[in-house]
């Protein structure tokens, strides 16, 4: 298979995740500038406002800041979703070789963040904070990775992905098992119920997005009702988008050949309308298109901008307005200083110490190209843990504001050390990893 046709999509990847990066740092700054403005109450009112409808059976009404956190960023989580379940059929997670490098990483960063947490916090009132700062941020930490260029293996790209993927799932059970309210064992029910419908009418080859969209509505009512998170069901609707195609390449090649001739010899109107004939076909022609594509891919494609260029800034504009120059704030320095370390040295010791441990053991298989230095550049840019680390702090103090703010400022802080120690590691690395991509490549 040409490695050419592997390598171009991830690329694509990579610059759509760098350029969110990009407008997500954008929307923190505006964020901030706004919470510590003279127009900060504005900033607050926004966020506190109420939308939503009641009814006698039915009540959504609730802060704009908590449809984002709960609505938008399910549509997060469902591609998330899509992306786990494609790495683990027939990406970089669909065998033991390939996952257990990620893995590992995944479990370093995710096991020392949380450990230096409980060491270092003296507060049971912010003990609950364990999980913020255990998660990576893929769209920040690739855009500071593509900066360094040629300078850094496309392996090392393809790594942080999918140690990011890893530690999402991670963040995901965290969220699901701990940062959820207590559970209402009926409504959840319901919910599973619905959802093993999905997945077996997938299984039994039938797929439809309207189905998929309303059944995926009424599950995420289901579970904000039932005291788990929403956005657990977008992770969880993901799993019923099937993967694969109904007609192959062969089938559909033969088909597309076949309406070619049929609309030749079609009659053609003198007006600029089709014929019946002609429609006939170009109704063919979509049922064939929509058969040849994944479910899954077409899903998973589209969301991709909508996810990158705006439910994350809208997130980071959202959240990451924190009041710092405010006299009336309440900051607790201690849950701060902690959070930024657990981030930056949390990631660092812990994923570089479990990767060499396990190399030297051989029980994973290091790509030639990545060296120690490697390792230890992209264990500090998983420090990096903007938007889920903010999430999971929403959750954590979501009924205490003092703590919250100073958990974001912690995020905040420690993301920036992590990317910049991180940045400054892989820049000055002396290894020679300026190859051109696709040269190396078409040597291969």
């Amino acid at each position: 298979m040409n490695k050419k046709r592997i390598i171009s999509p991830f690329k694509k990847f990579l610059k759509t995740e760098s350029a969110s990066g990009i407008l997500l740092l954008v929307a923190t700054l505006i964020a901030l500038i706004w919470a510590n403005s003279p127009f900060r109450d504005s900033y607050s009112a926004l966020w506190e406002y109420k939308i939503g409808f009641k009814s006698e059976h039915l009540e959504l009404y609730k802060p704009l800041i908590l449809w984002i956190n709960d609505g938008l960023m399910a549509v997060f989580f469902f591609l998330i979703g899509l992306e786990i379940k494609r790495e683990f059929l027939i990406g970089e997670l669909n065998t033991t070789k390939k996952l257990a490098f990620p893995l590992f990483g995944a479990v370093g960063g995710m096991l020392f963040p949380v450990l230096f947490f409980i060491l270092l916090n003296e507060d049971p009132e912010t003990a609950h904070g364990w999980g913020v700062p255990m998660a990576t941020d893929i769209a920040f930490s690739l855009a500071v990775l593509n900066t360094l260029g040629r300078r850094v293996p496309l392996s090392l790209k393809i790594f942080l992905t999918a140690f990011a993927i890893v530690d999402d799932i991670g963040a995901v059970l965290v969220i699901a098992l701990f940062y959820s309210a207590s559970i209402d064992i009926t409504l959840i029910s319901i919910a599973i119920a619905l959802l093993a419908f999905l997945y077996f009418i997938a299984h039994r080859g039938f797929y439809s997005h309207y189905i998929t969209f309303m059944f995926g509505a009424v599950i995420w009512v289901l579970f904000l009702k039932a005291g788990i998170h929403p956005t657990v069901a977008g992770i969880l609707m993901a799993f019923a988008v099937p993967i694969r195609q109904k007609a192959h390449t062969t089938e559909f090649l033969a088909n597309l050949s076949q309406i070619m001739d049929n609309i030749k010899k079609a009659k053609t109107l003198p007006t600029p309308i089709l014929s019946k004939e002609q429609i006939d076909e170009i109704d063919n022609l979509d049922h064939w298109i929509e058969d040849y594509q994944s479910p899954l891919q077409l899903l998973e494609h589209k969301l991709h901008g909508i996810v990158a260029y705006a439910i994350i800034p809208i997130f980071a504009l959202a959240n990451a307005g924190v009041s710092i120059l405010d006299s009336d704030a309440h900051l607790d320095s201690s849950l701060i200083i902690h959070i930024a370390l657990c981030l930056v040295l949390g990631n660092s010791i812990g994923i570089t110490t479990i990767i060499t441990t396990v190399k030297k053991l051989k029980i994973i298989e290091v790509p030639k190209d990545i060296n120690t230095r490697h390792i230890i550049g992209v264990s500090f840019l998983a420090g990096i843990g903007f938007t889920m680390a903010i999430f999971i702090a929403s959750l954590a103090f979501a009924k205490s504001p003092e703590f919250l703010g100073s958990a974001k400022i912690g995020v905040l802080l420690g993301s920036l050390v992590s990317a910049i120690i991180g940045y400054l590691i892989l820049r000055y690395n002396k290894t020679d990893n300026t190859i051109n991509e696709e040269e190396e490549l078409s040597t291969s």
